[in-house]
């Protein structure tokens, strides 16, 4: 045997045995809210971060999360949050930190304000990588304006995913987008520990997958289910709601994928779009919307000004959009670039590129009282490990650079130390 297939058996003894000790369904256990993480989960122990949020405080204090854990998205998982009270020109270590015991991880977190003032972590809990169910639990803080406020104790919502902000509607109603992947977790994966689960633990049921809109109309007191939309070609939805002002609501989904032709490999990707004009109870059937992109995390909300803001990668695929094949090299992710739109999305204007790098994604952006935008996202998860911010305006965006002098661009928020165990000498002979 392999010396490599050897370790791959012994880390599936150990998470056996691992999972003897626990309860029948700990994915359900609420994990524990940690205030005073300390030196265990400081930089050096941390070989892999991404995925982050952000939102603001009524009274201007900022709050990013992240997870992280591990070498890679798997069980070793666990979410961060860090605040900054000066705009976010410098950030506490991690202020807290949400790490379910064992072999199931915390991921995907979701920061948000609520109309009230509360702010809202949300956050998807699986065993191991994905045990086909999910869960999106939430911890919410009424004093979000203190440096180190009390947050409540985890709540369960929902089965499945949700990494980006609710919607709230014009008549209150919040909306929530929840999705249950469609990859079918295996327990047939030895040489992957992360992936491979036991069998008692596996929660598919391919009925229940899709994308989902979760409301309430109480303001976070109760959630429901109130519909799904069919989807194609969708994965990781990852999708976002607008309400467009005459009513109606457009979501978006992230959506793609990559074929094999040949001896090459040709990307069909985008964003799909789905349309509902009864509060989200039903949807139209999702189609490609005519908005040129990856497979990857986008951002779209609505701002003050009533124009829509959208923050997605990569100007160079939009003269190659529409063919029919679009070459692999076009789905890097790079040039995150902001833009404006006057007409609910049919066109869109400006053009402010943000951060023009390789393997910078995953945008979450809040807009403050006085217009301007902070935004945060990743760059280079298990080499560089940053989580970094841009602040701009919308006549940045208009003017297709930085024209407000309060405005910045690529400002570290966090950036882990922490590198891989060096392999193991080869046996000799």
């Amino acid at each position: 045997m392999r010396i490599g297939a050897r370790l791959a058996a012994a880390a599936l003894a150990l998470a056996a045995a691992a999972g003897a000790a626990e309860s029948d369904d700990p994915a359900l256990e609420p994990a524990t809210v940690n205030a005073a993480p300390g030196a265990a989960y400081g930089p050096d122990t941390r070989r892999f971060q991404g995925i982050p949020g952000i939102t603001r405080s009524p009274g201007g204090r900022l709050w990013a999360a992240w997870y992280t854990g591990g070498t890679n998205e798997g069980p070793d998982n666990y979410v961060a949050l860090v605040t900054s009270g000066d705009d976010g020109r410098t950030w506490s270590e991690l202020q807290v930190v949400i790490d379910p015991p064992g072999y199931v991880r915390a991921f995907d977190p979701a920061l948000w304000t609520d109309p009230r003032g509360r702010v809202w972590l949300f956050y998807g809990q699986a065993y191991g990588w994905w045990d086909g169910r999910g869960g999106v639990w939430a911890v919410v803080t009424d004093n979000p304006d203190a440096p180190a406020p009390r947050w409540s104790a985890p709540r369960r919502i929902a089965d499945g995913v949700m990494m980006n902000k609710p919607t709230v509607r014009g008549n209150g109603d919040w909306l929530l987008p929840i999705a249950v992947w469609r990859h079918r977790p295996t327990a047939e994966v030895p040489w992957d520990p992360a992936v491979r689960i036991a069998e008692r633990y596996l929660k598919w049921d391919p009925a229940r997958t899709g994308t989902h809109v979760y409301g309430s109309r109480d303001a976070g007191t109760t959630f429901a289910h109130l519909g799904s939309a069919e989807v194609p070609d969708v994965r990781s939805d990852e999708h976002m709601i607008v309400e467009r002002r005459d009513g109606s609501l457009w979501m978006l989904v992230r959506a793609g994928s990559t074929v094999e032709e040949g001896d090459t490999r040709l990307n069909r990707a985008g964003i799909a779009e789905t349309f509902s004009t009864d509060g989200g109870r039903t949807w139209s059937r999702g189609r490609p919307a005519a908005i040129p992109h990856i497979p990857s995390r986008f951002f779209i909300r609505r701002l003050a000004s009533g124009r829509l803001l959208l923050v997605k990668h990569n100007p160079r695929l939009d003269s190659a959009w529409l063919q029919p094949d679009v070459p692999n090299g076009w789905q890097r992710r790079s040039h995150l670039t902001a833009y404006l739109s006057d007409d609910d999305g049919r066109t869109w204007s400006g053009g402010l590129v943000l951060d023009e790098r390789l393997v910078v994604s995953y945008p979450d952006a809040v807009e403050a009282d006085d217009g301007r935008i902070f935004l945060v996202y990743d760059y280079n998860r298990k080499t560089d490990k940053q989580i970094l911010l841009a602040v701009f305006t919308e006549a940045d965006v208009a003017a297709g650079r930085l024209v407000d002098p309060r405005s910045r661009l690529r400002q570290l928020i966090n950036q882990a130390r922490g590198q891989a165990p060096a392999p193991a000498p080869a046996a000799a002979g």
